[in-house]
């Protein structure tokens, strides 16, 4: 029980390093993995802890839900556009790798050419999970990060399987073509088609069910699943897990409502970044400082050789695609030269080493772990300067005048809002405020003129804003039915049909809708000062005409559904729909201390009344004086 609790306190505690490493980046342009590398280090600098990292764990509890979260995500039509290129780099290429690496060696004369050729297998795998995060945070090429992403998913299970058999020849001293290119075959085809059958089943049962919750546990059983029933058959588990993943996040998807989808894509997002946590943090604490400082010459020799066989697979291989599929830009290769990180799999297989190997197997791990820092260190964190340099995200002279514009018109709205703290306060005078007011608004009406000007002529950038704006919007409707939810203000069956609405349209994207349309309404959010009319009057007090009507009030933390009998207190924050030409009637009916008779003419005009009718309120009014 002991040894159970001080298990449990040192994941919490890795998970709150992880956490505040992943804030505290926020604010740095580093990626989140080095960071945690990093972090690691230090720790380890300090005071050195005592964890015993197995191959076992990291192969069975780490890999499978970063593998599956990768493999679910992937597109499979754009796979299928890159195959050609993925496969050869990720079979072609892991073995070249595994030659050139112990060539290298060997002629470094630092390893025996068997145990030279045992590194260059279990240094093949690439764990591009930084470059990736980066990709997508700085827009790449759709097409490059699949090739990436790609390489990684099935060079895994490759560079797994050349591993055990190279391993296999330096134990035995025995080594037979055939029989080695069978036996890959067959554990390379085996995995694959374990995970595609697992992956197949558990999608047509998905498609059976509605509940999110079951569809989750489903899809997390199928990860772990399918690797555990593969390494029992002894096939390759990490490719039963790939072929899982592809084929549940393309064919499982589409007999799951919105609501799953999304909840689905948010689990297994977030159990990829608690595995990549861990595992980077652990790889950090295992890392011996003055171990590396001791053979810094076979580390050398090891990231030099790593460097010279990625830069001969990417470029060469490259030219082999050339003639088969579409070509790879050449700018695009240098990229993925560079961008060729280890990781996970390379740490694993250097601690699956077994002791038989002597003192070798300590200088290979050694070895290994000083390969996996230089590229998290030095490749991880150049990659940014890389992709601009060779301009490979390309940006328009709109999206550059876009951005300019927009980030004005925001300066001028919190430099409005600051003017309006000021004034309130009483620390700012009401002609100075006039006056600042004044050019404030005109500059913001004449940036707001451009900037729609500028969206109407480049439907892309239109089109980009508006799908932003689109998923804000229902996101923060889906917020709001929660709240609805936690206060009791809506039943679980309301909400549960509701948010399938909203997830629906967040599935479905922006709609099109016509140019011409005319809004007449607009929601109005006053907080109720505490020197307003309105303040202990009630609902049916205020009298307000159908052109308006009361959606909500936010009291505290609490939403309330206004009714007849609600009374307004101080602080509220009330939410209403009104007609445009009763908005700033019926802000000042909610804010001012004293309702003139006119405010309530203005108001007593219904929309669905001929004009000048006037209707009574029955209220105690005061008249103008």
């Amino acid at each position: 029980m002991e040894q159970f609790l001080t298990t449990e306190t040192l994941i919490i505690e890795l998970l709150l390093i992880a956490s505040l490493v992943a804030i505290a980046v926020r604010r740095l342009r580093i990626p989140y993995t080095v960071a945690l590398v990093v972090v690691g280090l230090l720790i380890t600098f300090q005071s050195p802890l005592e964890i015993e990292l197995t191959p076992e764990l990291i192969l069975a509890l780490f890999v499978p839900p970063l593998v599956f979260e990768a493999a679910f995500h992937l597109n499979i039509r754009e796979l299928e556009r890159n195959l050609p290129g993925v496969l050869l780099l990720a079979v072609p290429g892991v073995i070249l790798t595994t030659l050139i690496v112990g060539g290298v060696l060997m002629l470094g004369k630092t390893l025996s050419l068997p145990m030279a050729l045992v590194f260059g297998a279990l240094i093949a795998a690439t764990d591009p999970v930084a470059v990736v995060a980066l990709f997508r945070s700085l827009g790449v090429p759709k097409r490059l990060s699949v090739l990436i992403e790609g390489e990684s998913l099935f060079n895994d299970g490759t560079a797994i399987v050349i591993f055990n058999l190279m391993l296999a020849v330096v134990l035995t001293g025995r080594f037979n073509l055939v029989t080695s290119i069978a036996s890959f075959l067959s554990i390379s085809v085996g995995g694959a088609v374990v995970g595609l059958v697992l992956g197949w089943m558990i999608s047509r049962l998905i498609a059976r069910v509605d509940d999110y919750l079951i569809e989750t546990t489903l899809t997390t059983v199928l990860a772990f699943g399918s690797y555990l029933i593969a390494e029992q058959l002894h096939f390759s588990g990490v490719l039963a897990v790939v072929a899982a993943g592809l084929v549940n996040g393309n064919i499982g998807p589409q007999g799951m409502s919105p609501t799953t989808r999304i909840v689905l894509f948010n689990f297994w997002e977030n159990m990829a970044f608690l595995a990549n946590s861990l595992i980077f943090l652990l790889i950090g604490l295992q890392v011996s400082i003055p171990a590396l400082l001791a053979a810094w010459q076979p580390v050398l020799w090891a990231i030099l050789a790593v460097l010279v066989a990625r830069l001969v697979v990417v470029y060469g291989l490259s030219w082999v695609v050339k003639r088969v599929a579409e070509p790879i830009p050449f700018k695009w290769q240098h990229v993925l030269n560079w961008g060729g990180l280890r990781g996970a799999i390379c740490l694993a297989l250097a601690l699956s080493l077994p002791a038989t190997l002597g003192s070798e197997r300590d200088l290979l791990r050694v070895m290994a772990f000083g390969v996996v820092l230089f590229t998290l260190l030095v490749q991880s964190t150049t990659m940014r300067t890389l992709t601009r340099w060779l301009h490979i995200i390309t940006r328009s002279e709109a999206q550059v005048e876009y951005e300019m514009r927009h980030a004005r018109l925001a300066s001028l709205r919190s430099a409005d809002a600051r003017l309006d703290r000021l004034h309130t306060e009483g620390l700012l005078s009401t002609h100075t405020w006039d006056r600042l007011k004044q050019f404030i608004t005109q500059n913001a009406a004449s940036l707001a003129v451009a900037m729609r000007e500028l969206l109407l002529s480049d439907p892309a950038l239109e089109a980009e804003e508006l799908d932003t704006g689109w998923r804000e919007l229902n996101r923060s409707q889906r917020g709001a039915l929660l709240s609805l939810r936690r206060d009791g203000v809506i039943s679980e069956e309301v909400f549960e049909k509701l948010t399938a609405e909203v997830d629906a349209r967040l599935s479905e994207g922006y709609p099109s809708l016509p140019e011409s349309v005319e809004v007449t309404t607009q929601f109005l959010e006053v907080t109720i000062p505490p020197n307003s009319f309105a303040v202990g009057k009630t609902i049916v007090d205020l009298r307000i005409p159908r052109a308006a009507v009361l959606v909500s009030i936010k009291r505290g933390i609490e939403i309330i559904i206004p009714r007849g009998d609600t009374r307004l207190s101080s602080g509220d924050v009330v939410t209403t729909l009104c007609e445009s030409e009763v908005t700033s009637a019926v802000r000042e009916l909610l804010l001012s201390p004293r309702v003139s008779a006119d405010i309530y003419e203005e108001l007593a005009f219904d929309v669905d009344q001929p004009s000048g009718t006037v209707e009574k309120t029955g209220m105690d009014i005061e008249a103008d004086e």
